[in-house]
């Protein structure tokens, strides 16, 4: 169950995306927010790269585009482009899917530095269900602001 609502969210995410240029996926939410649909898709591969790799695999690798940890990097959507960002992101997610579908139950746990706790694969997938679910209702909001859009 966790596994189709994780996968029902990012499927979720590509769809509000689908059918748009480089230049409309960069487009802001407001003058002062970096916040763009690229973005979203840069911070979430982002999110699955710490959740899985970091935190459950225990894998020591940087992030991608928010080297000191300020995960509000990864929105900024300057000079982003579709093929750059939805790579990086499937690559994380397909990363997530071999983590999961390899853990010995949804009670095997890893660090969470920031958290400083022991947290199960059962909450980092809750975590990620979370995360994508208010990222996608951010995602409503921009795909309308640009081509009129919404729904699913």
């Amino acid at each position: 169950m966790l596994r189709g609502f994780l996968d029902f969210h990012r499927a979720t995410l590509a769809l509000k995306c689908e059918g748009l240029t480089d230049e409309q996926l960069r487009l802001r939410s407001s003058p002062l927010s970096t916040l763009s649909l690229l973005g979203l898709v840069r911070h979430m591969a982002e999110v699955e790269r710490v959740w899985f790799r970091r935190v459950i695999d225990g894998e020591e690798l940087p992030l991608v585009w928010s080297e000191d940890g300020d995960y509000q990097a990864a929105y900024d959507p300057a000079g982003a482009t579709r093929a750059e960002a939805f790579t990086a992101w499937q690559a994380e997610v397909e990363h997530s899917r071999r983590i999961e579908l390899a853990a010995d139950s949804l009670d095997v746990t890893g660090y969470q530095a920031r958290w400083d706790a022991e947290v199960s694969l059962r909450l980092v997938m809750l975590h990620l269900i979370h995360e994508y679910a208010r990222h996608n209702g951010h995602a409503d909001f921009l795909r309308e602001a640009i081509d009129g859009t919404v729904g699913a």
